[in-house]
């Protein structure tokens, strides 16, 4: 999502939700200036991958076990 410092300044607490789960990039004059990001958003991005992949009833010990099988 794109929006202007002055959009960003009249609704700042708006974007700092929306930042949560999306990139925002502020811009001045038609150009990017700024990015308001979640700092956590590539280990969420991480986890959503895991899904599916991970069988849910698997202990850590078990997981990690398997994974030193492996190499």
């Amino acid at each position: 999502m794109s929006i202007t410092a002055t959009e960003l300044k009249t609704n700042l607490s708006k974007y700092l939700l929306l930042s949560a789960t999306e990139d925002i990039y502020i811009t001045k004059n038609g150009k990017i200036i700024s990015k308001l990001s979640n700092p956590f958003q590539e280990r969420v991005d991480v986890a959503k991958s895991l899904f599916g992949v991970i069988p849910s009833d698997i202990t850590l010990e078990e997981a990690t076990e398997e994974r030193l099988n492996k190499i």
